[in-house]
């Protein structure tokens, strides 16, 4: 049985016999495929074997959860892998609650973080510095602290600079953030201000009038109401995204690595 587990209360959310809609998409239920959960599960496998040959304990784990290459963009999520005290993988990472204006954290296992609806089995990794690595960990076995950086107000597109709302990518970077101060941030506006010191640029996606239209007056996850006027009114609407946390920390030369990983071979039957 595969497990997620709230960082609020531990629980069973799902049995593995259907997709859980999560990270943006309806509560709608859909059958899954024996061939889905094989390809989950192998690159639930690719993932491990790469951190473990790398020796990491801890590290940002993206995946491809729909198709963005028409803004230019890659891997849609990211969450945070880490090896637990019991000697399991699991990750850490902010989902959306069914398409609502609500999220919360939650731990999965690797396999099910691979289960989610996805356009592609093509990940990556993240890997930081060791000292880093170190922080990161503390906080990723604190519960409490980990929640520091947390909002359950939730927007797909929400703001970097901006604590109205928060999206999954967003809760990665400001705990990123924290973690590189050392943990001694300790709140959102915190985390933003170090951003901002530190030369962040999110990702601007170029939306027309019909699309921001239609994502706020349909759909409760989506909001535009927490950027800039002279922004947003002009169609330029920035947000964390994968691609952009890479961008960040590669370029402060601390030491960080990337690893792509490909899709596991679909199999011939």
């Amino acid at each position: 049985m595969c497990l997620r587990k709230s960082l609020l209360a531990a629980g069973i959310l799902l049995a593995c016999l259907t997709v859980p809609a999560q990270a943006g998409r309806s509560c709608e239920e859909r059958a899954l495929t024996l061939e889905t959960f094989r390809l989950a599960m192998a690159s639930a496998e690719q993932t491990q074997q790469q951190l473990e040959q790398l020796g990491a304990s801890v590290a940002i784990v993206g995946r491809v959860g729909q198709d963005l290459s028409k803004y230019g963009l890659r891997y849609t999520h990211v969450g945070v892998v880490f090896h637990g005290a019991d000697g399991r993988w699991r990750v850490a990472e902010l989902l959306n609650d069914c398409g609502s204006d609500r999220a919360e954290l939650w731990y999965d296992g690797l396999g099910t973080f691979f289960l989610d609806d996805m356009f592609s089995f093509d990940s990556v990794l993240l890997l930081p510095p060791p000292e880093l690595a170190r922080q990161l960990l503390a906080r990723l076995q604190d519960g409490p602290l980990l929640r520091t950086m947390f909002s359950a107000r939730y927007s797909l597109t929400s703001y970097p600079f901006s604590t109205r709302y928060q999206n999954s990518n967003a809760w990665v970077l400001e705990t990123l953030a924290a973690a590189s101060s050392g943990n001694r941030l300790y709140t959102r506006e915190q985390s933003q201000q170090w951003m901002q010191k530190n030369g962040y640029q999110p990702t601007e996606l170029h939306l027309g009038t019909l699309t921001r239209l239609g994502g706020r007056m349909f759909k409760a996850n989506i909001a535009f109401d927490d950027h800039p006027n002279e922004l947003r009114y002009s169609g330029r609407i920035r947000t964390v995204t994968v691609d952009s946390i890479i961008q960040f920390f590669m370029a402060r030369n601390e030491g960080w690595q990337v690893r792509e990983i490909p899709a596991p071979l679909p199999k011939r039957y």
